[in-house]
Formats: structure tokens, C-alpha cells, sequence
């Protein structure tokens, strides 16, 4: 993990290049020199692919001998959404699988208004989620439940899980007014890892455009108006940034290779630019 910047070390999230199957991102990453990678086994909505990551599937052995010949780190893995009706205990091959790839990581959505309930299944994965050796990280979002940092402190505090996170995507912390102040009110042990990407600084007004914005068209770290800056600085020095920087537009004349480079290049400039972040 020599290219890490500034301490901080930097990975390359599955949304960023989601035309690309897991064993693709893996070897994208790799190539591109970045220090970790995130794997989306379980799909964001109905319309992506799924793709078979069980233990035992051709796939997963393959992206394992990968990371086992490269040295390269699987951070985290994604997608599980708690919904009122989600059975926590089906999440468990998802799980095995991210233990046979050695993630530490796991990406939580909480999209159940009953906060009790959310908080209780919460802490149910985070001992299933403990018995894999991965901690799950809930992500305030918008659009969800949880849609703040002190959303997810509550929900973090009601579960009373001793191995548990909240992930910060800086989007989606702007899209909610979030501030540097709402940053320092959280315990710093429950953040593990970041997103970063950047974005034009008027905020959508309407579902549809937060919704696209979100997981078609951001901006690489100092194209847009989030101040990054602030934010950065102020969550832990060396907290891992994975970059969640969809750009459909340009991957229509751009292959992930070349966009994956070109995005890690930019964001150690921007973090070279900007000491004490």
C-alpha cells in the first residue's frame, strides 16, 4: 500500500465502474495502483446485475487468487438494506463471502421508519456480521430512513453493538446540509472508512435529480462546490477514502481503466493540495 497519500489510504468503490463485474474491479483496481477496493455483492436495485459471489462460485475463487497474488485489500462490501420486512439471518453467505475475500467492512442501509426495529435488526447483523470478522457501517442517505449522522448515532446507540460504524459519502452528508460541527458530534471510533466524490454546489430540490445525480453524474475531489475540505478534515487523519465517483457521460467515452487513473491521480493531487486534511 505505498501510494497512500497523506496517510490516508485510498480504494476505488464498486458504484464507480458498476458495468464492471467483480473480478473486473478487482484487476482495475489493481492495476491502477489503488490501496483497496470495495465488492457490491448484493445488487442496489432491481435493475443491476447480479453477479454469483457465493463461497464455492468460480468467480469468487478467482477474485480471491487475485488479491491473494497481488496483495491488493477488499475494504468493504455492499449492498445490505434493513427493510421492515428484511430477515437478517439471509445475509449470512453474503457474509461468508465477504470472509473468504478478507473484507473488514460492510455497508448497512436503514430504509424502516420504526427506528426500534431498524435499531434491533441493526444489532442482530452487527453480531452476524462480527462472527465474519466485518464490522457493518450504517450510511445515511437522503432518501432513506436514516438520513443523518445523528440519524445513525441514534440508531448505533439504541443496537449498543460493540463492533459498529457509521460511513460518511460526502454527497450525501452536503445533500442533508451537513456540516463539519455534525461531523465532531460523532464518536470517532465509529468511523472506519469514508466515500468521497465531489458535486455541483446547488442542491437538487426534486427526488429524480438527487436520485441521478447520486448514482450517475458526481465530480472528482475540487470540480464542485461540496467543501470537502472541511469535511475531510474533519474526521479522522488516517481514515480510508474509497472513491464513489460514478460518471455514466464520460463512461460512454471512457473506458474504467482510463477513468479509475485519471480519478485516483486527481484526488492525491487534491489531497496533496489541501495539507492537513
Amino acid at each position: 500500500m505505498e501510494h497512500a497519500t497523506a496517510s490516508r489510504l485510498i480504494g476505488l468503490a464498486p458504484l464507480t465502474c458498476l458495468e464492471l463485474t467483480p473480478l473486473e474491479l478487482v484487476r482495475t483496481a489493481q492495476a491502477n495502483g489503488f490501496d483497496f477496493v470495495g465488492v457490491r455483492l448484493i445488487p442496489g436495485s432491481e435493475q443491476e446485475v447480479r453477479h454469483d459471489m457465493r463461497v464455492g462460485s468460480p468467480m469468487l475463487r478467482e477474485v480471491c487468487a487475485v488479491l491473494r497474488d497481488t496483495g491488493l485489500v477488499v475494504l468493504d462490501v455492499e449492498v445490505f438494506r434493513l427493510l421492515p420486512q428484511t430477515d437478517v439471518l439471509a445475509f449470512e453467505p453474503v457474509l461468508a463471502a465477504a470472509q473468504a475475500m478478507g473484507a473488514r467492512e460492510a455497508l448497512v442501509v436503514g430504509q424502516d421508519p420504526d427506528r426500534g426495529r431498524l435499531a434491533a435488526r441493526f444489532g442482530q447483523l452487527c453480531e452476524l456480521a462480527a462472527r465474519h470478522g466485518v464490522t457493518a457501517n450504517l450510511e445515511p442517505l437522503p432518501w432513506a430512513d436514516v438520513k443523518t449522522l445523528a440519524d445513525a448515532a441514534q440508531v448505533l446507540s439504541r443496537a449498543g453493538c460493540e463492533t459498529a460504524g457509521i460511513l460518511l459519502d460526502t454527497l450525501h452528508f452536503d445533500r442533508v446540509g451537513g456540516v463539519s460541527r455534525d461531523i465532531a458530534a460523532i464518536d470517532p471510533r465509529w468511523f472506519r472508512y469514508c466515500q468521497l466524490c465531489d458535486a455541483p454546489p446547488e442542491r437538487p430540490t426534486d427526488l429524480d435529480t438527487l436520485l441521478f445525480q447520486a448514482r450517475c453524474e458526481r465530480l472528482m475531489p475540487g470540480d464542485g462546490g461540496i467543501d470537502l475540505r472541511s469535511v475531510i478534515g474533519a474526521l479522522p487523519a488516517t481514515l480510508p477514502i474509497s472513491l464513489e465517483i460514478p460518471m455514466h457521460a464520460w463512461a460512454r467515452n471512457a473506458n474504467a481503466q482510463t477513468r479509475t487513473r485519471e480519478m485516483l491521480d486527481r484526488t492525491r493531487r487534491w489531497l496533496a493540495g489541501n495539507s492537513g486534511v
